[in-house]
């Protein structure tokens, strides 16, 4: 099966080889974001929920550019440097999926970049 490339346009220019999201089948695949602004900087060194709140607003963009709302979002892999950014992450969290929550799972991990607290990649059905 193909898929077609989410890139959207207002994203800077990616890190790696990779697209911001792959759709096929009416499912939409975001690949992990990061509070990345142009050529990688870091955004948001030390803020764990700004970087989420950057990267939410990533998701949904790309979301978005496929057709969709986060409210088709049905899972969610998060990933966190420190659990301790676990209820900062989870307050922001909550004001992107206000009602019906995604499946999720959240594990620690190191990130790409040293300064990035928070990744997020996930998976949207798109009708």
């Amino acid at each position: 099966m193909s898929f077609e490339p989410i890139n959207p346009s207002a994203f800077p220019a990616p890190i790696a080889p990779y697209s911001a999201g792959a759709k096929a089948g009416g499912v939409l695949y975001v690949s992990g974001m990061l509070a990345l602004g142009e050529g990688g900087i870091v955004l948001y060194p030390g803020d764990a929920a700004a970087q989420t709140r950057h990267v939410l607003d990533a998701v949904k963009t790309t979301v978005e550019a496929a057709g969709g709302t986060m409210a088709d979002v049905a899972m969610n892999h998060i990933f966190l440097k420190d659990l301790a950014d676990y209820p900062a992450f989870n307050a922001v969290y909550a004001e992107y999926f206000p009602g019906d929550k995604p499946a999720r799972y959240c594990i620690r991990c190191d990130l790409v970049k040293p300064e990035c607290l928070v990744e997020v990649a996930s998976v949207a059905h798109i009708g």
